[in-house]
């Protein structure tokens, strides 16, 4: 068997395969509830193979959305929903999981489904988003608010919130978002994090909320739940959150009880990063070394062979693909083909006649 189509288990939940669905905005949602379109996105993954099948970026709280369409887990009817959804992936096979995120000073802002870019204001469906200080993203809302103590308890309590509907509506995984320039990232960050409390300055201070939220997340499910945490490794500029900083915080995680880091890169500020196939393979592979934790790999891998690569050197324990399986759903069952795999539980059943 290829290490790619082995099973990997994570506390008491045995996932299928190492092909993960990474998360991928649909802005889509109404109200912030998921519908037919998140159930075909998503089914059609679980339909395909993947072991994983992780949702959007989905918020803990109305002004958590990026935009207004962003999906959301913070009532009940959100969370009969997701119901239906995770019982589509199950039926196929897969496991489902849900990454918990709150935009920060990304939020409110247009989807680009319109047409309309930048921040949306409060006349047009927007609010004003908050964040770790007052700095603004370019060319999103000029008005974050900083979050006080009190807000920060709030959010921490939100997260644990969510993740107790998400484990209700059935998700066998949780995934907290600290990355791509949203609000537990920014905290991370120097370059958007200017506060002078116990939350900024120091590297234990910026990632005090991030290990908060872990701890809240930890103790509101029961112990057999596995916790990922997607983190920017870097943010591609000097004086920013680093891949240093990254190995130092996966190990506090590990600590905490997190037992997978979803390592990607980018997304706090402006930056040049060098794109290309597997460029942020390094970072998973460090980061597994040196903090002793599972990692995720993700981007730019496109090839059935390259993943199998990945995996076999020891750089991650699996990978996550994004638009290649927008491009191809049903890439696992191409994969394991190419692969030489040969068992046809992997194909729905009403595919099978047409397996290899």
């Amino acid at each position: 068997m290829s290490l790619l189509f082995s099973p990997i288990t994570l506390r008491e939940v045995t996932i299928r395969n190492r092909v993960w669905v990474a998360p991928m905005c649909q802005y889509s949602a109404l109200g912030g509830v998921p519908n037919d379109w998140h159930l075909v996105h998503l089914g059609s993954f679980a339909r395909g193979g993947a072991g994983l099948v992780l949702t959007e970026a989905t918020a803990v709280v109305p002004e958590g959305r990026i935009s207004p369409e962003d999906t959301g887990i913070w009532n009940d009817e959100q969370q009969a929903a997701w119901r239906r959804i995770v019982d589509f992936v199950h039926d196929q096979g897969a496991t489902a999981g849900i990454q918990l995120a709150h935009a920060g000073r990304k939020a409110s802002t247009y989807s680009g489904f319109t047409g309309a870019r930048g921040g949306v204001p409060d006349s047009d469906g927007g609010w004003r988003p908050v964040g770790p200080s007052a700095e603004p993203f370019p060319g999103l809302r000029e008005d974050p608010e900083p979050l006080d103590r009190a807000g920060v308890e709030r959010l921490v309590t939100a997260f644990g919130d969510a993740a107790e509907r998400a484990v209700a509506a059935g998700f066998d995984v949780l995934e907290v978002h600290a990355a791509h320039g949203y609000l537990l990232h920014e905290f991370l960050s120097p370059l958007s994090n200017h506060r002078d409390d116990e939350y900024g300055g120091s590297f234990e201070n910026r990632t005090r909320l991030v290990l908060e939220v872990v701890q809240e997340v930890r103790r509101r499910v029961a112990a057999g739940v596995p916790l990922l945490v997607r983190l920017s490794a870097t943010d591609w500029v000097d004086g920013g959150w680093s891949a240093d900083d990254t190995v130092r915080l996966a190990g506090l995680l590990r600590e905490e009880g997190v037992d997978l880091v979803d390592t990607s890169s980018g997304g706090n500020v402006v930056a040049q990063i060098p794109v290309g196939p597997g460029y942020q393979v390094p970072f998973a592979a460090r980061v597994r070394a040196e903090a002793g934790i599972p990692t995720g790999a993700v981007g730019k891998i496109t090839e059935p062979k390259q993943a199998e690569e990945i995996l076999a050197e020891g750089s991650a324990d699996v990978v996550l693909l994004a638009r290649e399986l927008l491009r191809d759903p049903h890439w696992p069952l191409r994969a394991a083909h190419e692969l030489g795999e040969t068992e046809a539980d992997l194909w729905p059943v009403q595919y099978r006649r047409a397996a290899p």
